[in-house]
């Protein structure tokens, strides 16, 4: 696996990039020698964050680790991902070997915000809507790490959300307009 590395508030060392390199040896065996990893080096206010976004195939593997060192950052960050990746692959290994399907649970709890509270959006993000099914966008959204997934649904042709909830069942949004 090729990295590409880059520091945002810090100077890379030679330490600091032979310290990536050595960690991500051990992820090697899960990726082709083409797959490209993006570890983005950042320090502010004390606190030493990694991110590191790997493209998969027709998906991305994401995760992040803030530490107060930066050694500690790159260790922990190869640790999720490893576990994402070990997640992941046991997931579909299950699925292959039995046909039975995540169940989603179809009751949803809205929040009201309240009305002293002033909304800011501090981050936007686009990305391609490709057709799937509910299942692997679950299986999409645990490999990025995140709690919900957004994706067209490939039975419906519909916008759908799906969302992890605090029980660690499933969710699906399946919006009426």
């Amino acid at each position: 696996m090729k990295t590409t590395i880059t520091g945002k508030n810090i100077e890379l060392t030679q330490g600091l990039k032979d310290a990536v390199e050595e960690r991500f040896k051990k992820l090697d065996k899960y990726f082709n020698k083409d797959t490209e990893a993006i570890v983005t080096l950042d320090v502010e206010k004390g606190r030493q964050k990694i991110e590191v976004t790997i493209p998969m195939k027709g998906s991305y593997l994401r995760a992040e680790e803030v530490t107060s060192d930066m050694y500690a950052s790159i260790e922990a960050v190869t640790n999720t991902l490893e576990a994402q990746l070990k997640k992941h692959r046991n997931k579909i290994i299950d699925k292959k070997q039995s046909d039975s399907r995540v169940i989603f649970a179809q009751d949803f709890i809205e929040e009201k915000v309240g009305e002293e509270e002033s909304i800011q959006i501090i981050r936007k993000k686009t990305f391609d809507m490709k057709p799937m099914y509910a299942e692997d966008a679950c299986l999409e959204m645990e490999m990025l790490g995140h709690d919900f997934f957004m994706f067209r649904n490939a039975d419906t042709d519909e916008i759908n959300v799906v969302y992890k909830r605090k029980n660690g069942a499933y969710g699906l949004i399946e919006p009426e307009f």
